[in-house]
């Protein structure tokens, strides 16, 4: 389905405790960009060390390598990742449907306003792991997500489309590469503007909750280091970390 990018390895597991911890694990021996791919996941995590079903055939694992430019740039990756899922996703579902796929801000990409794949970025010394889970073929159910937390939906259930986990991995690793080159090339204005293009929710009022407070404005932006931007009652508030809620 997909070339697989020039320079980049890959490590396939049939079972595993976590893609994460053995990107960390691997982490010292790789050469270059490596993708950490498994077919099923004992011990997964999600943000804030939640716990990540991992359903025979969905999809799961972690880029780990060594990113350019500065320290505080490596946040940023989840925009390249969020766009890298949603152009893997494009060429499955094809560009009738390319509306249909939104990015939450700051780590989730929706299908019908579903939340379809969400990213988690862990930075340790020099490298920088960034772990994707994709629901391809299930997706939890709503009394199993946190209270007003947005929905979920899976590939095969909202369109039809079938398609092997390690077959995806290919198609997102193609994807990431060009998104990474643009990145580093370009910097952080061009992968803003792409984000932005595609943004769930912008301009309208949503809900930020940090772990002291809770925001609720008009989602105006992102800044430039990748920060949202709410307005309320006059008031542009700026924040780093939040759960966002529609």
């Amino acid at each position: 389905m997909s070339d697989w990018p020039s320079g980049v390895d890959r490590r396939v597991y049939n079972d595993i405790d976590s893609t994460m911890s053995e990107a960390a694990r691997l982490a010292p021996d790789i050469a270059g960009p490596t993708w950490v791919f498994a077919h099923q996941q004992t011990a997964a995590r999600g943000r804030r060390g939640r716990a990540w079903v991992h359903p025979k055939g969905n999809f799961s694992a972690t880029l780990i390598y060594r990113p350019e430019g500065p320290i505080e740039a490596r946040a940023q990756r989840s925009f390249v990742a969020a766009l890298a899922l949603a152009d893997a996703l494009d060429s499955i579902i094809g560009p009738g449907m390319a509306a249909a796929l939104s990015l939450k801000w700051p780590n989730d990409v929706l299908l019908n306003g579903g939340k379809i794949a969400g990213i988690l970025l862990e930075s340790r010394d020099d490298f920088l792991s960034v772990g994707i889970g994709v629901n391809l073929v299930a997706h939890p159910e709503a009394n199993a997500l946190e209270p007003g937390a947005t929905g979920a939906v899976d590939l095969a259930g909202e369109t039809g489309h079938r398609v092997d986990p390690q077959s995806f991995l290919s198609l997102l690793a193609e994807a990431y590469a060009k998104r990474e080159a643009e990145f580093t090339t370009f910097g952080f204005s061009r992968t803003r503007a792409a984000w932005l293009a595609r943004a769930a929710r912008l301009g309208e009022v949503i809900t930020a909750r940090t772990q002291s407070t809770e925001i609720t404005g008009r989602f105006e932006d992102i800044d430039n280091s990748g920060q949202i931007v709410l307005s309320s009652e006059r008031k542009l508030h700026v924040i780093p970390a939040a759960e966002i809620f529609f």
